[in-house]
């Protein structure tokens, strides 16, 4: 833990904004308000930084030449906090009032803060399989977003997991770069569209093993090989592998907000194209909020939206 996020030694009660969440949306959002000379506090129940943190290689944000995420996010959090953003990490909201024109948060040991506005960047997770060695192979060859890491498998052999619209898609985009791409899916059928499914199956590139359960990830410091067995037969197969897209889904950290804003059915917070929510004074911005694309320029780019529509209604009140 880096200290310099706990050393919060000045309690102020009141503020112009609070943003909930510290990933690439709400760092840029506060960025953006704290130049905006708008008292702001950035409250994160983790890291400051996010999933971003977890991104070892980082070679398709703009402007920077490959870095990684953590090295961006740090470079995020001293901005903010250059132009006077307060960050609390590793808080735990006791509670929360968002109707009305105060908001307040309730930060267990830290009191009670209020807000004329709030910006929600509670962002989201991956879908996991829940290995242990999933987790252990994260960013050494496990990944979760083709966009992010697809380059790093040039004409290598991989595997996505997942059976849906975005496994195959993702799938087939990650044939421009590896030389196989292995799709392994629970089922003995795709929940994706016709069309998808047809164009995976006409790309030469593309392999299928199906009705499979995966059981493990092989591999010391980088990914080896991906481990399933057949869910009829029990036959195990071992499938050479130098990177592994997981592709099975997506949980946005929204469980919070349940009742409070109006969320869709995946759980995802309902955004205008300001980013407000449905209640006045309450924006979202990044991956907890419906949206079709989650990298960490769109998550910028909602952060900076969210931030401006914050201000123009901060300077309307």
């Amino acid at each position: 833990m880096d200290p310099s996020y706990d050393d919060f030694d000045r309690v102020v009660s009141e503020y112009d904004v609070i943003v909930l969440g510290g990933g690439p949306a709400g760092l840029t959002a506060g960025i953006y308000l704290g130049r905006a000379k708008f008292k702001t506090l950035i409250i994160d129940t983790g890291t400051a930084g996010g999933q971003m943190i977890l991104s070892y290689h980082v070679a398709n944000y703009p402007g920077v030449e490959e870095t990684s995420g953590a090295s961006i996010a740090k470079t995020m959090r001293k901005q903010a906090q250059s132009f006077g953003c307060e960050i609390l990490t590793q808080s735990k909201v006791a509670a929360m009032q968002l109707e009305g024109e105060r908001k307040s948060v309730e930060v267990v040991g830290k009191g009670v803060f209020t807000s004329k506005v709030v910006i929600i960047a509670s962002g989201g997770v991956p879908r996991t399989l829940g290995l242990a060695s999933e987790k252990r192979l994260q960013g050494r060859g496990v990944s979760y977003c083709a966009t992010c890491d697809g380059d790093f498998f040039t004409d290598m052999e991989i595997v996505a997991i997942g059976g849906g619209n975005s496994a195959l898609e993702e799938a087939v985009a990650l044939t421009a770069y590896a030389s196989k791409v292995t799709i392994i899916h629970e089922f003995d059928h795709f929940q994706a569209e016709p069309w998808i499914v047809e164009e995976a199956k006409k790309n030469p590139k593309v392999h299928f093993l199906m009705h499979q359960e995966i059981q493990d990830f092989i591999g010391e410091k980088k990914l080896e090989k991906v481990v399933c067995t057949h869910k009829t037969s029990g036959e195990v197969t071992e499938v050479l592998a130098a990177g592994c897209f997981v592709f099975i889904g997506y949980v946005p950290k929204t469980d919070a907000f349940s009742g409070m804003v109006k969320l869709d059915e995946r759980g995802q917070i309902i955004t205008d194209e300001r980013l407000a929510t449905s209640v006045p004074g309450v924006f979202a911005a990044g991956d907890c909020r419906v949206k079709r694309y989650r990298q960490i320029t769109t998550a910028v780019a909602d952060g900076s939206i969210a931030a401006m529509a914050a201000i123009e209604e901060l300077n309307q009140s």
